[in-house]
């Protein structure tokens, strides 16, 4: 192997090497694990597999069909663990467990059926770039269609991206970075023919570290979003969206007051606004700059204030209540932040 060739192997294998030291790293290593961490591990794994097959058949031309084989079906995973990676980690609601095997289970049963009955071995042409490599075919359709769903999932950062409608959160960075990178290997895969069969390796080994450099330099000494636990991840809700839910918030607080309730929890607001709980705390923390309990504190001391003007007759004790503190030290705790006053100094001197 001459030293170009060797530059070459180097480069393309050690991408290979990385992206499934990567997978073990978001499979076993990584702080804060659940189901997207492993669909993403998953994704690394198969086109890693797959890479690595194509470097070794590239530079080894006596590897084992075995592992070719291995290859061609991992490269068939390519596709569905990337649209299940983008749909778990954007989604708002809990998908049920058993869906995402819709998506991989025929793929599996399909390539062990395949490669039993038309193995690479000795139907080579099935495989090949050319008019009778239909299996070939399948596999890069097969491949581009769950980039064009994972892409549609995506449609409105992508529209932020492209009509710079307002900035993109780290999530859809990172997210749009990983359907690009895995578009591009399928393009210089998908254009071989015309170039270098090595070239998808490269591309695999330039995407992930161009991707892993990029991102580094941005978020330098930041935890990446994925190692945040759940409740901190994806800071911001857009501005238009958080308008439309601050005042569907605001008309249910006016209408049925339910901050009089001193047991009412985040999950209840949630629910009376139809969103999840990590949706809510988002919205007063970090649009609105409020804990939930702050949240109430302030409602509640507004209805104090307007009950002690109002009601000269009542003890503070009762005012506090019926404005939905739990105790006299909640009450004078919360009020006193609030206003800077005391309850009995805000009834001796309102203004």
């Amino acid at each position: 192997m001459g030293f170009e060739a060797q530059v070459l192997f180097f480069f393309s294998a050690l991408g290979a090497f990385n992206g499934l030291f990567l997978s073990a790293y978001f499979a076993f290593f990584i702080k804060t694990k659940n189901r997207a961490t492993y669909f993403l591990s998953a994704l690394l794994l198969v086109v890693s597999v797959r890479v690595t097959k194509s470097v070794f058949l590239t530079f080894y031309h006596d590897i084992s069909n075995t592992f070719i084989q291995i290859g061609l079906s991992a490269c068939m995973l390519i596709g569905p663990f990337l649209y299940l990676y983008i749909e778990e980690t954007i989604s708002k609601k809990k998908q049920h467990s058993w869906i995402w095997l819709g998506h991989i289970l025929p793929v599996i049963l399909g390539m062990t059926l395949i490669g039993y009955y038309f193995p690479y071995k000795e139907h080579r042409y099935l495989w090949q770039r050319s008019s009778n490599g239909y299996l070939c075919w399948i596999l890069f359709g097969q491949w581009l269609i769950y980039i064009l769903l994972s892409l549609s999932l995506l449609k409105k950062p992508i529209g932020n991206l492209l009509f710079k409608r307002s900035k993109l959160n780290d999530k859809e960075i990172w997210l749009i970075t990983v359907v690009t990178g895995i578009f591009l290997i399928w393009l210089a895969y998908f254009t071989a023919t015309y170039t270098s069969y090595i070239v998808g390796a490269l591309s695999f080994s330039f995407v992930l570290y161009i991707s892993l450099f990029l991102w580094v330099l941005r978020r330098r000494k930041a935890k990446l979003f994925f190692e945040v636990p759940e409740k901190y991840n994806n800071k911001t809700i857009d501005d238009n969206e958080a308008k439309i839910l601050v005042t569907r918030l605001d008309e249910i607080m006016g209408k049925k007051a339910l901050f009089k309730d001193p047991n009412i929890k985040l999950k209840d607001l949630a629910a009376e606004l139809d969103i999840s709980a990590h949706r809510l705390s988002q919205l007063l923390n970090d649009n609105l700059g409020k804990s939930f309990t702050g949240y109430l504190n302030e409602l509640r001391t507004e209805e104090a204030k307007k009950l002690i003007l109002r009601n000269s007759q009542f003890t503070l004790e009762a005012i506090g209540q019926e404005a939905g503190f739990s105790s006299r030290s909640t009450f004078y705790a919360a009020f006193r932040k609030m206003t800077g006053k005391t309850p009995a100094q805000f009834k001796r001197s309102p203004s």
